[in-house]
């Protein structure tokens, strides 16, 4: 892991998102919330969480961090929804693995329990780093 004891403390915040496309039913149902495994949503927030706090035992290189916020938003399409998470704290290091990782895994939960009402017709894309802040360089993506 890369030293990083001499940078200064600094509030970190990124903002990641992950789109998932489905059929129109489909995202009707999960905003509906009248999925037969339960409340997507829902279940994708906690997987957010879980994964934002585990980043460094999935990533090799990443620091552990103490994580101060991490607030899961859901925009909708007819046919897509579209995670963004954002993770923010106090440290030498930024957070934009534990959000791309957090908005990834939401994705695939999201994309688990749509499977028995969409099949095949599930697609993850754009999973992107939207905004970063902290430290020497700060990044919002156009």
């Amino acid at each position: 892991m890369k030293n990083v004891g001499e940078k200064a403390i600094t509030e970190r915040i990124a903002i990641a998102q992950a789109v998932l496309d489905a059929p129109a039913a489909v995202i009707a149902r999960l905003r509906a919330r009248t999925l037969d495994k339960g409340d997507a949503l829902e279940m994708a927030r906690a997987a957010a969480f879980l994964a934002a706090k585990r980043t460094p035992d999935l990533l090799p290189l990443c620091h552990p961090l103490l994580l101060e916020k991490i607030d899961v938003r859901y925009e909708f399409t007819e046919t897509s929804v579209t995670v963004q998470v954002e993770v923010g704290t106090q440290a030498r290091t930024g957070v934009e693995m534990e959000a791309l990782t957090a908005a990834s895994i939401a994705a695939l939960t999201l994309y688990d329990m749509l499977k028995p009402h969409a099949g095949t017709d599930l697609r993850i894309h754009d999973v992107l780093l939207l905004k970063k802040t902290g430290g020497k360089s700060h990044f919002v993506r156009a």
